[in-house]
């Protein structure tokens, strides 16, 4: 089975087209809260939609997808549950 981080490096390879990557991308960054910030860019194909589950203070996912961009947001231990989330989205 390939892991997320896995995953995710293989999409962002199949978009790499000389074009795409000069002015889309994918990021990762911390927040202060502590947490996670992934933003990815999508394309139009992607199905607009959102997901909040907040179990506890630190354990927490916020994602969407919104105007061709997914934004997910967690706490420190979520990362793999943000790309778990994106994964499955753009699997279907």
């Amino acid at each position: 089975m390939v892991s997320e981080l896995e995953w995710l490096q293989r999409w962002y390879r199949s978009r790499c087209d000389g074009t795409w990557e000069h002015s889309r991308g994918v990021k990762i960054d911390t927040l202060d809260n502590p947490g996670w910030f992934v933003s990815v860019d999508v394309d139009d194909s992607a199905t607009e939609r959102t997901t909040r589950v907040h179990r506890a203070e630190e354990d927490w996912i916020d994602c969407k997808i919104e105007n061709e961009k997914f934004t997910g947001s967690g706490g420190p231990d979520n990362l793999v549950e943000i790309l778990q989330t994106l994964r499955c989205w753009l699997d279907e």
